[in-house]
């Protein structure tokens, strides 16, 4: 059970990517925490598995890169549960290990699609509702490849860094009318997006973290689970680190 037991009661959260990795451990905490949650994935047995294993209340099979798929999934979810109080974007994807000069055309677009576009297509459709009722959460889940770059990842980490500079757009468009967004930054953590790259990549990273390790996931769910509670009331537009002291801005 969770220190913070009670801390989402009578609260509603979707996480997309939420079959796996992180948005599936940020979906259990906001379960044992008093919430709701709608998992959103795009795969449906993945999906089935972690609704029962986190006690998720619905789950939506949707691709994010389809506006009109997120439009539809936004609706059926509110229909469900009556409302939206969080949005915690997860999904997200890799894309090639390469550089520039040779990436891939379809693995660029594919990775902006579902890390970018996706993030946009499902803030649009949450904000509506958040501003009506004069309250939201949104957590956009970005990466320290955002802040720096990794070489022979560039679709990644420039769609990280357009989640950075969409959340801080949105989080001060939003910021005097009860909903807040913010990004998380963090480092390489154990999860199956790991699966995605080479060993060589992943030991890269390592090497860039001061504290010699990778993350685990439980860390960066808690900094999420703050970020998307009515603790965050005073920080918005803004990114939090969980990067074992790689980033420090």
């Amino acid at each position: 059970m969770s220190v913070f037991a009670g801390r989402y009661d009578g609260r509603v959260a979707i996480v997309t990517g939420g079959a796996s990795g992180l948005g599936r451990e940020t979906a259990r905490r906001i379960v044992a925490e008093g919430g709701k949650v709608v998992l959103w994935d795009i795969d449906p047995e993945w999906l089935a598995e972690a609704a029962k294993d986190v006690g998720a209340s619905h789950v939506v099979t949707v691709d994010v890169s389809d506006q009109a798929a997120v439009d539809a999934a936004m609706a059926e979810s509110v229909a469900a549960l009556g409302k939206v109080d969080v949005l915690v974007n997860s999904a997200g994807i890799t894309g090639a290990t390469v550089p520039v000069h040779e990436f891939p055309i379809d693995s660029w677009l594919r990775v902006m699609d579902i890390n970018l576009n996706g993030i946009f297509y499902t803030c649009r459709a949450a904000v509506p509702h958040m501003l009506e009722q004069g309250y939201g959460r949104i957590v956009n889940v970005a990466s320290v490849a955002g802040k720096e770059g990794n070489p022979n990842a560039s679709a990644y980490s420039a769609s990280k860094a357009g989640v950075i500079g969409l959340t801080k757009s949105l989080g001060k468009e939003l910021a005097t009318r009860g909903v807040i967004a913010n990004a998380v930054t963090p480092a390489t953590f154990e999860s199956p997006i790991l699966a995605q790259l080479p060993q060589s990549q992943v030991d890269y990273m390592l090497s860039k973290i001061p504290m010699g390790r990778l993350g685990e996931v439980q860390e960066t769910a808690a900094m999420v689970c703050f970020m998307a509670s009515e603790e965050c009331s005073f920080t918005t537009a803004s990114t939090f680190d969980t990067s074992g002291g790689r980033t420090t801005f």
